[in-house]
């Protein structure tokens, strides 16, 4: 008899159940000392557990909102103001400021590298004094909630490698994304949604900027599991959420525990972790059916919630519906939640770009953080913002009064955390007079990565998964928890 016989699916579920275990044990080469292992251990044989042993010590962040602005930001145009390079317009940036530095074939070819002054203006603002660009006045009027990081570097000078970097520790594809990470230290506090939700949307800004692929997210060589669940930006958020006509919901379950039980059997000769990957899959995809709708319901949001994140906040896709969608999955407990917006590579027509790119994020990522706040979620959810690297000091192509662009600059950028165990009010680190190199306190992505585990109970060099005779890490063998940025 098998799943597929009359006699069998005539039979009530207990039956066919105790059939399938009946049929496990006889079937399984080791089954039944797989079965009496597995009793011993008090977990299923071959089972993961993603949270042993984690978190460390207490956490001060329960949760992630990473706001990730895919292309790299201008840090000169946005929070590292320079008024003195007013003088060098248009002169060469000095051969002592590069050092010979690697650059882009973009602008290697450049017979000149004109010093390019931002044209837009900055100041200080609230207690901390803080500096930001008239840009994101939004982002600014929460200055006392922010820890700029302003001296951030990295090794990657390209947009895929860097992004690559920045998410999974590596310049090379097929490493596990801090999400996945995330999830397989700590686990998941809500069993009918996803540990790890990504998120993306298009830039007004560069509509056709840089592409994303789905491996930023991956699980790489975890568990399958673990890999970020994406929303997506057009269409239906989730596809296949409703069960098909004439396929009632108790139906659905009980085809959902014979198909269990069949990768169950499977599991007992193969102990492939993936099958149980399958099985958890389709569990949660069941409860997702439930979940998810009732996440993207906003009707009873009320106006003057939906007015903190902007007009765009209605329109399905936009980083504003993502960002209030960020933090209703914070509400339901959802460990580690990415926003992915594109757009930010400017490399000519910046100051137009860019101030669409600002209208598209500022009031909704300060809108953001005034609701976070007002629910008390702030003081344990960790909110971080930035890209992948920074831009030049010195324009790509031609450079005038009004118009200029920026190639890419690993050297030095920006990246903005608020809330959870963050020294708010504060800037850290320092650039030099170009806004080129590093001059003080430096923050290598390692340390931004290995700082970001701290503040979820994590202890980096702890947190490993031995994979192919290696014992790998997020961090790799490097980074430095930066205690500055704690507060």
């Amino acid at each position: 008899m098998n799943c597929n016989d009359r006699q069998f699916l005539g039979l009530d579920q207990a039956t066919r159940m105790a059939l399938s275990r009946r049929t496990f044990i006889k079937g399984s080469a080791g089954g039944i000392g797989l079965a009496a292992l597995g009793s011993l251990m008090g977990t299923p044989a071959f089972a993961a557990n993603p949270g042993l042993g984690f978190p460390n010590f207490k956490p001060k962040a329960k949760r992630i909102i990473y706001l990730f602005q895919s292309g790299a930001p201008s840090q000169m145009d946005l929070f590292d103001p320079k008024p003195q390079l007013e003088a060098m317009r248009g002169k060469d940036l000095p051969e002592s400021i590069r050092k010979g530095q690697r650059l882009t074939t973009m602008t290697s070819g450049q017979k000149a590298f004109p010093v390019a002054p931002t044209i837009f203006k900055f100041k200080q603002h609230g207690q901390s004094g803080n500096w930001f660009s008239e840009l994101i006045p939004h982002i600014a009027s929460k200055s006392d909630e922010w820890c700029v990081v302003r001296a951030m570097h990295t090794e990657a000078i390209n947009h895929d490698p860097a992004i690559t970097f920045m998410q999974t520790g590596s310049q090379l594809a097929g490493r596990p994304s801090i999400g996945a990470w995330s999830a397989y230290g700590l686990g998941s506090e809500n069993a009918d949604l996803p540990a790890y939700v990504v998120m993306t949307s298009f830039g007004s800004g560069r509509p056709d900027d840089q592409p994303l692929y789905d491996r930023l997210w991956g699980a790489g060589f975890l568990p399958s599991k673990l890999q970020g669940v994406k929303l997506r930006n057009k269409g239906e958020r989730v596809l296949y959420l409703k069960d098909p006509e004439g396929i009632p919901r108790e139906v659905r379950r009980e085809q959902l525990d014979e198909i269990a039980a069949l990768n169950n059997q499977r599991h007992g000769v193969l102990g492939d972790p993936e099958i149980q990957t399958r099985i958890s899959q389709y569990e949660m995809a069941f409860r997702m059916q439930t979940s998810v709708p009732d996440l993207l319901d906003l009707s009873k949001e009320p106006q003057h919630v939906l007015d903190l994140y902007g007009p765009d906040v209605k329109r399905p896709g936009s980083y504003a519906s993502n960002c209030l969608l960020a933090r209703r999955l914070c509400e339901r407990d959802v460990r580690f939640v990415q926003l992915f917006h594109m757009g930010w590579d400017h490399h000519g027509g910046l100051p137009k770009a860019i101030k669409g790119q600002c209208n598209d994020t500022d009031q909704a990522t300060a809108g953001l953080l005034t609701d976070l706040k007002q629910r008390g979620l702030l003081d344990d959810t960790l909110v971080v913002w930035g890209g992948e690297f920074g831009r030049t000091t010195y324009s790509q192509g031609t450079l005038t009064e009004t118009n200029y662009g920026r190639d890419h600059h690993p050297r030095c950028f920006t990246v903005l955390m608020a809330g959870a165990g963050v020294n708010k009010g504060t800037t850290f680190g320092e650039t030099d007079d170009f806004s080129y190199n590093i001059v003080k306190d430096g923050v290598h992505v390692h340390d931004l990565n290995a700082t970001i585990l701290h503040l979820m109970g994590v202890e980096h060099t702890r947190l490993t998964y031995r994979h192919q005779g290696r014992d790998f890490r997020l961090t790799d063998i490097h980074g430095e928890v930066v205690k500055k940025l704690l507060a």
